[in-house]
């Protein structure tokens, strides 16, 4: 069965670098990020776990976890965050689950549900598809999906970015224009009446009737 977004993230079961973890009761009031990996010893892959964990702090200000996954075993995980540590000068934090019997990426829909093995003898290359991202609200609904070709270094900073707009627009009736970063103005959406957008974001500007821009409240 395909996901969608606003669909209820699959909960699992899983063993990870900081032991064995419910999904769900992991994330708890969390927001949070699952982004997974063809293998191990990547390249590229290499490039942004280490970023990832430059800029944990920054999910953790904003209340959200990260975890990340790949079809290789957990001692396999520890021996690649050496090599992250060494090679990007950041330390891996956050948790990384050891999918080996292809359970999670099958329940993701990141391989083929009739996709036959475990990660005994996979390749980067049969398993291209296992390279995603998913945001969770606390809600354990899916906010967003990606998935990237293995050749393109996925963009984090982007995440972030979306991850702004979600916590913004979950609070308040306003949506993010193109390109928005936090702090700029942003789009009352079309559901809010014009009297009602008097009082909630006072000096409002009215482009079209269906274009009306305000200050980031909050």
């Amino acid at each position: 069965m395909s996901l969608r977004i606003n669909d209820t993230a699959p909960n699992f079961t899983a063993l990870t670098t900081q032991g064995s973890i419910d999904f769900h009761e992991w994330i708890g009031d969390s927001w949070a990020i699952l982004f997974s990996h063809p293998k191990d010893f990547t390249p590229v892959c290499t490039t942004e776990l280490g970023y990832m964990a430059k800029i944990e702090p920054e999910f953790t200000k904003r209340n959200c976890k990260l975890i990340g996954l790949s079809v290789d075993p957990v001692d396999s995980h520890g021996k690649w965050v050496a090599d992250i540590e060494e090679t990007q000068g950041a330390v891996v934090k956050y948790p990384m689950i050891g999918d080996t019997d292809l359970a999670v990426a099958k329940l993701y829909n990141m391989l083929p549900a009739e996709e036959p093995g475990t990660s005994d003898g996979r390749t980067a290359a049969t398993n291209a598809t296992v390279r995603s991202v998913f945001i969770i609200g606390p809600d354990k609904k899916i906010k967003l999906m990606l998935t990237y070709p293995m050749t393109t270094g996925r963009n984090f900073d982007e995440i972030l970015r979306v991850l702004d707009s979600m916590q913004l627009t979950v609070k308040h009736r306003v949506a993010t224009p193109v390109n928005w970063k936090n702090g700029e103005d942003v789009i009352i959406t079309t559901a809010v009446t014009n009297e009602e957008a008097e009082k909630a974001f006072p000096g409002f500007k009215t482009i079209k009737p269906y274009l009306r821009t305000t200050k980031q409240p909050g």
